[in-house]
């Protein structure tokens, strides 16, 4: 588990700026329950640790408000 300040890639922000932004368009159109709040009840142990993940890194991102 990591804390602190998570290091950045630019490769892996650009790729998730746009061929992931494709990829979950298109899941959030054919897979039902795909992004809808509540879905980490389905796998509670990855849910946990990305919850706890979340609240103790921060990213390049966190420093100026963007999200």
């Amino acid at each position: 588990m990591r804390f602190g300040f998570r290091k950045p890639s630019i490769k892996r922000s650009l790729s998730a700026r746009t061929k992931g932004q494709v990829t979950r368009a298109v899941k959030r159109e054919l897979v039902p329950g795909y992004g809808k709040k509540g879905m980490g009840a389905l796998h509670p142990k990855k849910a946990v640790y990305n919850k706890v993940y979340h609240k103790t890194t921060f990213g390049f991102g966190d420093l100026f408000g963007k999200k």
